[in-house]
């Protein structure tokens, strides 16, 4: 089994605006898309490389979307069943735990946030309600870390920035996205790795330049924690794929970041 913890589309009357807009931002970072942003698209692309499931990063961008964002990903776990959909919350949305609470209810197990789209540090008092609002409700959080086009010259999420966050909010499952920060690599090493934390793997393929201490992170972190991510449509899966099976990792270590620890962290996605 392939479990692909970190994709994106949107609802389909949405997905050719804010795909012209991503891709003009994308542009800056040389990166093409590979799907037309629509949740069909996505599945077809699924198939095309052997994904089973997709975990599909909702990104509430101002507090005004943040609640249709949810709606949307509530709406996939009907229709879409081999999609596992996250919610998000902003900081400064309206009625954080009641929406918390919706998305708990409605069976969504965590939440995407980007703190580049919001100009906003990752460890900012801004977070800090979201970060124990989701800890309490049971609810992971997935973070961008590292570079990202739309902030190219500040990042907004750093190893350091990642440590405050998981030092004040003992309890939160916080999974620090693209091996903890592109661009980060070295710090991710010597700052994050052994600490209570998740890692996934989206972008890898971007970064051969990087792989060798990339293989460094992945064999010395804790091995239930690292989770297979492809941040599609932002690189063909087939290439990340290949670079885990290429890395020089155990089988065992494989198999974990394939699936087995995204099952565990899941839970009963999958009974």
């Amino acid at each position: 089994m392939t479990i692909d913890f970190h994709t994106h589309c949107f609802p389909d009357a949405l997905a050719p605006r804010a795909m012209e807009q991503l891709n003009l931002n994308a542009r800056h970072a040389n990166l093409t898309a590979h799907t037309d942003g629509t949740a069909g698209d996505l599945i077809r692309s699924m198939d095309e490389f052997g994904i089973d499931y997709s975990v599909v990063c909702n990104i509430a961008t101002n507090p005004r979307q943040m609640h249709k964002v949810n709606d949307f990903a509530i709406s996939l776990l009907s229709t879409h069943p081999r999609l596992i959909p996250l919610g998000s919350l902003h900081p400064e949305g309206e009625e954080l735990e009641g929406e918390a609470a919706r998305l708990c209810d409605s069976g969504i197990k965590g939440i995407k946030i980007h703190p580049d789209y919001i100009r906003t540090h990752l460890d900012s008092p801004s977070f800090d309600r979201i970060f124990d609002i989701c800890r309490d409700a049971g609810l992971f959080v997935i973070s961008h870390t590292g570079y990202d086009p739309i902030s190219p010259d500040h990042y907004h999420a750093t190893p350091d920035m990642i440590l405050n966050v998981i030092k004040r909010h003992k309890g939160l499952k916080f999974i620090a996205a693209h091996v903890g920060g592109v661009g980060s690599e070295e710090e991710v090493l010597e700052k994050l790795v052994g600490e209570d934390l998740y890692l996934d793997t989206s972008l890898v393929s971007l970064r051969p330049q990087k792989a060798e201490i990339i293989c460094k992170i992945f064999n010395n972190h804790d091995h239930a924690r690292l989770l297979f991510g492809t941040d599609t449509p932002w690189t063909q899966p087939s290439e990340e794929i290949e670079f885990i099976n290429r890395a020089s990792i155990s089988d065992g270590l494989r198999e974990g970041i394939f699936y087995k620890n995204a099952e565990r962290l899941l839970g009963k996605v999958f009974e």
